[in-house]
């Protein structure tokens, strides 16, 4: 009896120094300034469209899923992986409640017309993972669909990379008093207001319960085959440039880039006459 409580208490303490991840982080690391973060970021939108080229030529389909708390700075990442690569090649997938109809189908239905083709690159701006968050804490499903989706996405994932994707699942790690921050800011901001809903007010008031749900989905979704990969985030900048270079280590690839070109001089046809410039319209230049 006395062996069950040390290894409860242990498990209690284990638990209280995850809690303190980020407090020891934040005082081992001073938050990184732009200048060595735009540096740095160079090189690695360089190496992303080295990959980009290589998942192009060799018809790779790579699935990239980013979750975390509201605010914790998936949207950041996503689009700066996606703001130097070529649309057509790599995008972005941000779905929005389901329709009525969508409700009615099978729960991975509208992810699986999102999945990538054959030299494509598709960013999961929050995926099939609201089921065992959102939905879960919020009262969107019933307990029953909860219970089917934990049993049914480990085989889901394992029938899709059987099927040839590449993929990689991030998991923003973010602590209350730096989403309390953040949600200030947005706040504040007119532009960025629209980022925060009731919806993220109202899951403040459940910060445990989010806890809860992410650590059972993850002891059931944390598989060898498809691993999560956490990524510590009060320090956005920090959090972008490791989420990436991680990413960029995930699939081997050389350079395939396009040698620099030399562009022609230009040609002026001589017979050529322009209409008059009064025949178009412009935009007031009141700048």
């Amino acid at each position: 009896m006395k062996k069950d409580n040390k290894e409860k208490k242990t498990r209690v303490e284990v638990f209280e120094k995850k809690d303190l991840y980020h407090d020891i982080k934040a005082e081992k690391h001073e938050k990184m300034g732009n200048t060595e973060y735009l540096k740095e970021l160079r090189n690695l939108e360089i190496e992303l469209v080295k990959l980009q080229e290589w998942v192009k030529a060799n018809r790779l389909k790579v699935v990239a899923v980013f979750e975390g708390r509201d605010a914790a700075g998936k949207g950041g990442v996503i689009k700066t992986i996606a703001g130097c690569l070529n649309p057509r090649i790599c995008r972005i997938v941000a779905l929005g409640v389901p329709t009525e109809k969508e409700k009615s189908q099978w729960y991975f239905q509208r992810y699986v017309s999102e999945l990538p083709s054959g030299g494509e690159i598709v960013l999961f701006d929050r995926s099939w993972y609201n089921r065992a968050g959102v939905e879960k804490v919020m009262g969107f499903c019933t307990d029953e669909e909860y219970e089917e989706f934990l049993r049914s996405c480990p085989e889901f994932e394992r029938m899709l990379i059987r099927s040839g994707i590449i993929l990689i699942k991030y998991w923003f790690s973010i602590s209350d008093k730096e989403q309390e921050k953040r949600f200030q800011d947005r706040i504040k901001d007119p532009t960025k207001r629209w980022k925060i809903s009731q919806m993220d007010v109202e899951s403040r008031e459940k910060w445990v319960e989010y806890s809860m749900a992410k650590d059972k989905m993850f002891s059931y979704t944390d598989t060898r085959q498809s691993p999560w990969f956490v990524v510590p985030a009060d320090d956005k900048r920090r959090a972008r440039l490791n989420c990436i270079d991680h990413l960029l280590s995930m699939i081997p690839y050389k350079d395939l880039t396009q040698k620099s070109i030399k562009l022609p001089p230009l040609k002026h046809e001589v017979a050529y006459v322009r209409p008059p410039i009064t025949e178009q319209n412009f935009v007031p230049e009141k700048y």
